[in-house]
């Protein structure tokens, strides 16, 4: 199992930015994105990197955001720019491995993906 571990999270004004990054240890995935805890347990798809470079965002975060990697690293970015209060919450990096017949979604990678600890992320 690969092991996912965030980090880059903390305060922010509003219209700054942040950047995240999410560290994969022991293996990569192919399929990999962020998540997030605002309000309540349920985690909301931010943006996902697949196969090919294709990416999906919330349309919340479109144009704000960029999700990005580095092979060489073996780690994922999420560029957080012109942060606004509804950004707040925990920010979680998830994988999985990608069949054939999958595309990586938010959706897909909500069901199947490994999930990190998480990140904070505060506006005031």
């Amino acid at each position: 199992q690969v092991r996912l571990s965030e980090s880059g999270g903390g305060s922010a004004q509003a219209g700054g930015s942040l950047t995240l990054t999410c560290v994969a240890s022991g293996g990569a995935y192919e399929c990999m994105g962020w998540f997030r805890a605002n309000e309540g347990p349920l985690r909301e798809g931010v943006a996902v990197l697949g196969r090919g470079g294709s990416t999906e965002y919330a349309d919340s975060v479109k144009d704000r955001f960029t999700i990005s990697e580095d092979k060489a690293e073996q780690s994922l970015h999420l560029r957080m720019d012109n942060l606004q209060p509804e950004d707040s919450g925990r920010y979680y990096c998830a994988g999985a491995p990608l069949p054939s017949e999958k595309r990586c979604t938010m959706a897909f990678l909500r069901h199947v993906g490994a999930w990190g600890r998480g990140t904070q992320v505060k506006l005031a």
